[in-house]
Formats: structure tokens, sequence, C-alpha cells
């Protein structure tokens, strides 16, 4: 179970902090002002249904199925979808935000229906004013429907500079080092918690990035020797390992190519080498080239195009084995036989 500790911050049960990125107030009105066209649209389109139906019944039905749509659009559409989204509304998604409990977790029906009543009472009285005010004296932002209901807004979307930047560089002073390392045993998944870390390095708590960092550090020189230098920081043997093992796997993904090549230049007949993505859009798949069959002259016996007697390009077979139950006839055969006429005299019925 987890507790706030203060604006922003987390503890989780192994009393490891989490550092949360609370929504700012300019994103939260964004997605508010794009949640609230949605609304008013499907208001609009609700109304203009609630006319027709006034057409052919009286006044009463007419106030009582605008009052269920206005509390369906109202309080239904943020309830619903904060509950089916696990904490995010339209206007949220874009923005990139998210509801989630005090303690981290995802928000539960009962919240959302509580934000989403207490948002009714904010927003549509003297113009959002209890909100606005709530939001900025409180130090995570909340509003007065995050107050009664637990909850809090975060920020989960990040730069896509942060999170596809290269995260593994090597130091000049680990060089040599990191080519005397064997990485044979380095598994694939200690590898991609080492490649996390640093990818997250920045935004976790220094006390979490020292302490996470020791952690993967020691499992990783479990597997990978010789030892680390002593005195070098725990982020900085990480990155030099994964610059390393990345380094000697694009060497072996080059040395693969080459020698690719060199088959394909030694053998003609070899099918050429496939690039790596596989041949390009619109284009179809290489095929080894098919030797040609020398023609001669005429009336000369016409070689055989495979070992074994295969049939040639006249359709013929010339010497070798033949397919079972074919005649093999004698003598030679021309390059281009015209058509052969049927034989004269009555022909056999059946």
């Amino acid at each position: 179970m987890a507790r706030a500790v203060e604006d922003g911050e987390l503890v989780v049960g192994e009393a490891v902090a989490l550092d949360l990125r609370v929504a700012r107030l300019a994103s939260r009105g964004c997605a508010l002002l794009l949640d609230l066209f949605v609304q008013f649209t499907a208001l609009n389109f609700a109304f203009v249904l609630v006319g027709l139906v006034g057409t052919v019944a009286d006044s009463a039905w007419v106030v009582g199925l605008s009052i269920l749509v206005m509390a369906l659009v109202l309080v239904g559409y943020p309830c619903a979808f904060e509950t089916l989204t696990r904490g995010r509304t339209l206007g949220k998604l874009a923005l990139g935000l998210r509801v989630v409990a005090d303690d981290g977790g995802p928000v539960r029906f009962r919240q959302a229906l509580v934000r989403a009543l207490a948002g009714v009472i904010e927003f549509w009285t003297l113009y959002g004013a209890p909100a606005l005010l709530t939001s900025l004296f409180n130090r995570r932002g909340k509003r007065l429907g995050d107050l009664f209901a637990g909850t809090l807004v975060i920020q989960e979307r990040v730069s896509a500079a942060g999170m596809y930047g290269p995260v593994a560089w090597m130091p000049p002073f680990l060089s040599g080092w990191a080519r005397t390392l064997e990485l044979s045993r380095l598994p694939d998944e200690l590898a991609m918690t080492a490649r996390q870390y640093l990818a997250r390095f920045w935004e976790l708590l220094p006390e979490v990035r020292d302490s996470l960092g020791e952690r993967i550090t020691g499992e990783v020189f479990t597997v990978v020797g010789p030892p680390p230098p002593p005195g070098v920081r725990p982020e900085i043997l990480l990155s030099a390992v994964l610059a390393e093992r990345r380094h000697r796997e694009e060497l072996r993904l080059a040395r693969q190519r080459e020698l690719r090549l060199r088959r394909a230049a030694r053998d003609p007949l070899a099918p050429p080498p496939v690039p790596a993505g596989g041949p390009a859009k619109g284009q179809p798949m290489p095929v080894p080239p098919v030797p040609s069959v020398p023609a001669g002259p005429p009336g000369a016996p016409v070689p055989p195009a495979h070992p074994g007697g295969w049939p040639t390009a006249t359709g013929v077979p010339v010497g070798g084995p033949c397919p079972v139950g074919a005649p093999v006839p004698s003598g030679p055969y021309p390059v281009a036989p015209g058509p052969v006429a049927p034989p004269a005299g009555p022909y056999p019925h059946g």
C-alpha cells in the first residue's frame, strides 16, 4: 500500500519513493475545454431528439427527458470514461493526463462518480471559480472534486526526445576496460532493465536513483567481468557496459553481412543476399539467375539443362533416366522442332 508524503511524491510498500508529475493548471484547462466541447455537442444532438419527441408527447415528458439527458452528459460522460479508461476522458487523453487515486492506483467508479458530481457544482457555479481557486491554492493542484474523491491528476506523457534519445554512451576513460568485458552471460532482460533505468535516470528522486543504480550494477557485475574500476558511479558503468554490448552486436551483424556478400561473389548461382528489412515496398523478392542453354547448329542434339537428363527447352528429355512410363526417343533433335502432323488413317474410338 502506498501513502503520499509530500507534493508529487509517493512512498510504496517497499519504502521506495516515486516521483509523480502533477498536471499543471494550463494542461488541465485545455483538457477541460475539449471535454466541454464534446459535452455541448452531445447535448445539442440530444436536445434535437428531445424536441422531436415533444411533437408527439406532452410537456412533462419533454422536461423529464431534458433533465435525464443533462445528467447523462454532464455526469455520466466523465464518470463512464474515467472508469472504463482508467482515469482518462477524451480531453485528458489528448493532453496526456490521467486521474489516479492518492495512493497512485487506478481510479474507481465511486471516485469517478464523486468527481463528476462535484464537477457539476464547481463548473456551473460562478463560472468555475471554486475549482479555479481550489487548484491555485492546493499544493498538488487539486480541485474540490479531487479533494472529496481522494484523487490526483498527473501528467503521464513525456517528451519524445527524452524517450527515444540515446541512453548509452561510452565514457572515454572506460573504453579500454570495456573492451575486455565478457558479456556473453549478460541476459537480455537485465540489459533492458539497465537501459530503462538510464532512460528514466533524471525522472527519479536522487535517493531512489542511487539505490536503484547500485542494485542494478551489482546484478550486472555478477555475470559480467572483470570488476569495474573503483570510484565510478553506477550509471556511468552501466552506460559503458550497454555501449560496448551494442558496439559488439553491430560488429557481429556487419561481419555476417560481409560473409553473405563474399559467398554471393564466389557462387554466381547462389541467391543474392536479402536486405535486413526485406525487399522494398512494391519490389519482388530477388531470385537466383537461371543459366541459359546455348543453341547449337541445326540438327545438333540439345544438351540437357540439368545432370541426369531432365527435360530441356524443347520439352524432350535427352540422355540419362527419364520419367517413369515415358518413351525414350533416340537420335538427334532439332533445337526448335516444327509442328507434328497427326497420323493419317482412321482413329480408334474410346
